[in-house]
């Protein structure tokens, strides 16, 4: 058995028993009783203080059985364990520390990590003298944070203190060299794991703002060369425990992973209302110690650099202080008040916040917490020159969301936008979006800046970015039913009034926001070649070319900030497109009929020379599309989706059209590059062998369809009265599979309708697909027939259902 380390499983044994009676009330089972009957009676810190009393308990009976000494040995503790922080299900830690002159170590060891696998308990252990506590210290950042929290539990006291301290001491000496080291491991685990202030099921160990990021928080401090925040964090990490303790027990593991299945039982333990609303505490918890680990982070690294360029040092004596306008001072990379300047005036914040973001600053910790204990509400309409120190903050970019933050987090958002506490920190249900609704709203006005050279009003598009989604919070205010770009939009126009906007701009911005997914919609469900997709969109902007290219301009910041799915490549080029006939159309200019690619096109006329299919691949942008230009006949789509999916083709979207007879299908697929397609000879061989009835090649398609499948959620399928004058437009939603494309156009061609166009989109695992359907003769189908549709697609979605 190798002592220097790993993880222990838990395992019978059928040697060494010393100590097994003792840790009969050890065993999981036991303490899960125990800590069930607890929970109404103790509070969080008690509880999990008592939690580590008991167990610490069992341990000391335990080395005492296992025949460990006063002196020379010792058991210890890291992790949770010696932050007396165990929680139901946590991991035990344990060093056994040894002066390396005893002949029965592994002896003891084995009386110590044996009984304690026998009952269960999960354990991490090591065998160490503290001069190899310290020599893996200095090689692994991980296991030298761990053990700076070591504590003796049994044994000698004075070696585990003396070790702590030349842990320490080591700690210190060579944190100059390490800072940097400790600060790529926090950004890396960011990166890795997300951040816990956004996530639906964030990990409360491994995310940003969870766990490991307040071990980064002690370690950091430990240098001595930054001080920890401790009030801002205490609280907030102290429920994160609350919750992680809750999942334990509701879990029955040791999970730190807030999963959706577990959420509810959570809340309910916890005595929280809702699900969203222990998201939402879970959320402000990760975001102040997130807030915390950066401030510390930025403070530590303008520490390390200044004292080691000594030739800069002698050069500037004391730090540059530069005086900026209305009272404010810039130091160290901070905005901060000038002693002369109250915290209390009512513009000072946001001018303070306004500075910050435009230079690529931060505010000062204690200016931040000033203003938002001491800066009053804005008087409404707000003076001119606030509006305008809000526009000027809300155009930074990428400077703005910590400025923001800060801000928030000290209150003064909500105490300037009374609304915003809607949509505080409330989370998205919705796989797509990476953030809660008032960060995501917060970053399209990020993604909006490349616009605002390009637009007349960019003061209207950056409110109604920072607004488009303020009916998201209307869903807890006894608003049901309603779409919250139609609930938020008046709204918004009453936010904004009260900044102080006009009454005609307040009206632009409320159309932004009623109409911002109007665009995406059209553009990526509807045919742009049929009037009534461009009817529509002209009546979303009012006829208006310049409010078009605010509504474009809103719907691409607003996509690219719920992430990179929301605004693929090839998403963006159907909402550009469309964007850009309707342009045309509303300045006057031709637009053109066929909005077919040229390649398309081409392929077209080939067809309607011999007849023959023809297949061509095509790169675009973000991928490759397979081009398939045929006679149009009824049946075409099912049998061409099932050829794809027959050859594992995975169609991540599709464009169907058909001009003059002639099906011009483009299928974007899953392939890194052309040789990972099958040949396009190949299948347009096998196209042709479909158009002459021979189906054999769809075989294994339809035997895989005709297996019951279990469903989560059922199909929605709707059908979209007005969207087309001469066809029943029907939008199928259910999760994606291969065949499914096949599914529901062979079950409308069984029914003998006809598909004009279809427009297939595959988003987070959800197939999003629309359908114009027509009668075989191109004809729009009766009432009763559009019906029948609706029926046939809501059961080739479903499928077979498995008892």
């Amino acid at each position: 058995m190798d002592h220097r380390g790993g993880r222990g499983r838990t395992r019978p044994h059928r040697g060494a028993r010393a100590g097994r009676a003792l840790t009969r009330n050890l065993t999981t089972e036991r303490l899960n009783v125990a800590i069930r009957s607890s929970w109404d009676t103790q509070a969080g810190p008690d509880r999990r203080r008592w939690v580590t009393d008991v167990v610490e308990t069992a341990l000391v009976q335990l080395y005492a059985s296992a025949g460990g000494p006063d002196t020379g040995v010792a058991l210890a503790s890291v992790g949770s364990l010696a932050r007396r922080e165990l929680g139901p299900q946590s991991d035990v830690d344990l060093v056994l520390l040894h002066d390396g002159r005893r002949s029965d170590l592994n002896a003891i060891a084995e009386r110590l990590w044996y009984p304690l696998w026998d009952s269960g308990v999960r354990l991490d252990h090591s065998v160490r003298t503290p001069a190899e506590c310290t020599e893996v210290a200095g090689k692994e950042l991980t296991a030298g944070v761990g053990l700076l929290d070591l504590r003796v539990i049994a044994g000698d006291a004075a070696m585990t203190a003396a070790a702590r301290t030349s842990l320490l001491d080591a700690w210190r000496g060579g944190a100059r060299k390490r800072i940097e080291e400790l600060i790529t491991a926090i950004t890396d685990r960011a990166d890795s794991f997300g951040d816990a202030a956004y996530l639906l099921e964030p990990d409360l160990k491994e995310c940003r703002g969870g766990f490991r990021d307040m071990t980064m928080l002690r370690a950091l401090a430990a240098t001595w060369l930054t001080d920890r925040p401790h009030d801002s964090v205490r609280a907030p990490y102290s429920f994160l425990l609350d919750v992680r303790d809750a999942l334990h027990v509701t879990s029955g593991r040791n999970l730190d992973r807030l999963l959706a299945s577990e959420a509810a039982d959570v809340a309910d333990r916890l005595g929280v209302e809702s699900t969203d609303a222990l998201h939402r505490q879970v959320s402000l918890a990760a975001r102040r110690i997130g807030h915390a680990v950066d401030l510390t982070v930025r403070a530590a690294r303008q520490v390390v650099p200044a004292r080691r360029v000594i030739s800069f040092a002698r050069r500037q004596r004391r730090p540059v202080l530069d005086r900026a306008p209305h009272g404010l001072i810039v130091h160290g990379g901070e905005v901060s008040l000038d002693r002369s300047t109250p915290p209390s005036g009512p513009l000072i914040g946001l001018r303070a916040g306004a500075l910050a973001a435009q230079r690529g600053l931060v505010l000062s910790p204690v200016t931040a917490e000033h203003l938002g204990s001491f800066a009053p509400p804005l008087t409404e309409p707000w003076p001119s020159e606030a509006l305008e120190a809000l526009l000027e903050m809300l155009s930074s970019g990428r400077s703005l969301p910590p400025v923001w933050e800060a801000l928030e987090l000290n209150g003064c958002i909500t105490r300037w936008i009374p609304s915003w506490d809607l949509i505080r920190a409330e989370p998205q249900h919705n796989p797509i979006h990476r953030h809660t609704v008032d960060r995501h709203s917060v970053q399209t006005a990020v993604e909006a800046q490349r616009f605002l050279s390009s637009v007349d009003r960019p003061d209207i598009l950056l409110l109604a970015c920072l607004l488009h989604d303020i009916g998201k919070g209307l869903r807890g205010q006894g608003v049901a039913g309603v779409d919250h770009a139609a609930g938020g939009a008046p709204k918004a126009r009453e936010i904004v009034l009260a900044m102080g906007v006009s009454e005609v701009d307040a009206d632009l911005i409320e159309l932004l926001v009623r109409e911002h997914l109007t665009l995406a919609e059209l553009a990526t469900r509807r045919d742009h070649a049929d009037p009534a997709t461009v009817d529509a969109l002209v009546a979303a902007v009012n006829g208006r070319a310049e409010t078009l290219r605010l509504l474009l301009a809103l719907t691409e910041a607003d996509a690219r900030a719920a992430g990179p799915n929301a605004w693929s490549p090839w998403r963006a080029q159907l909402i550009t497109a469309l964007a850009e006939r309707v342009m045309l159309q509303l300045e006057g200019e031709e637009v053109p009929d066929d909005v077919r690619s040229e390649l398309g096109v081409g392929l077209a006329r080939s067809v309607l020379l011999d007849g023959r299919p023809r297949i061509r691949i095509e790169q675009q942008a973000g991928g490759w599309a397979l081009i398939i230009a045929c006679r149009d006949r009824l049946g075409l789509f099912s049998d061409t989706a099932g050829l794809l999916a027959a050859h594992q083709v995975t169609v991540r979207s599709a464009l169907v059209s058909t001009v003059d007879r002639i099906a011009v299908n483009t299928w974007r697929v899953d392939a890194a590059s052309p040789v990972d397609l099958p040949d396009p000879a190949y299948l347009t061989g096998e196209l042709q062998r479909l158009g002459d009835h021979d189906q054999r090649v769809l075989a294994p398609i339809r035997r895989r369809e005709s297996r019951p499948r279990h469903h989560d959620h059922p199909p929605y399928v709707q059908l979209f009265t007005g969207a087309s004058r001469t066809a029943a437009v029907i939008e199928v939603r259910v999760a994606d599979r291969s065949g499914l494309l096949y599914a529901l156009g062979a079950a409308l061609a069984d029914a003998r309708l006809s598909i004009r166009s279809a427009h297939v989109t595959t988003l987070a695992g959800q197939a999003i697909d629309t359908f114009y359907v027509t009668e075989p003769d191109d004809t729009l189908p009766s009432q009763d027939r559009r019906a029948e549709a609706v029926r046939i697609l809501t059961r080739a979605a479903t499928g077979p259902v498995a008892e």
